[in-house]
């Protein structure tokens, strides 16, 4: 239960981020279809949608390099775990001997 919950904790900053990414991804797809032609010259209006293109495709990239990177510390996490509890097994196997060795004396 304490393990869930410090995986938890851990993996906050990063579902932060990634959702922090998409509401960027968000203003700007809105922004894109928001823009509107008869305001801006058509060759204005190019350029700034392939800037707002490479700011969206930047920001995706982004999301998904923060995505793997988090589910690497997952995995990472993960495997920690696991270790820590083949270790717990082990020491509290040690402790029962122990404690039957003693109770034998």
């Amino acid at each position: 239960m304490a393990a869930s919950n410090d995986l938890q904790e851990a993996l906050k900053p990063f579902h932060q981020r990634a959702s922090d990414a998409e509401e960027r991804l968000a203003k700007l797809e809105a922004a894109v279809a928001t823009k509107t032609v008869a305001d801006t010259g058509s060759n204005e209006l190019s350029n700034k949608v392939a800037e707002l293109q490479k700011l969206l495709e930047a920001a995706e990239s982004e999301r998904l390099a923060e995505r793997e990177k988090a589910l690497k510390d997952l995995q990472r996490v993960t495997e920690e775990n696991a270790k820590l509890h083949y270790r717990i097994s082990h020491l509290v196997r040690a402790l029962e001997k122990a404690n039957s060795d003693l109770a034998l004396k």
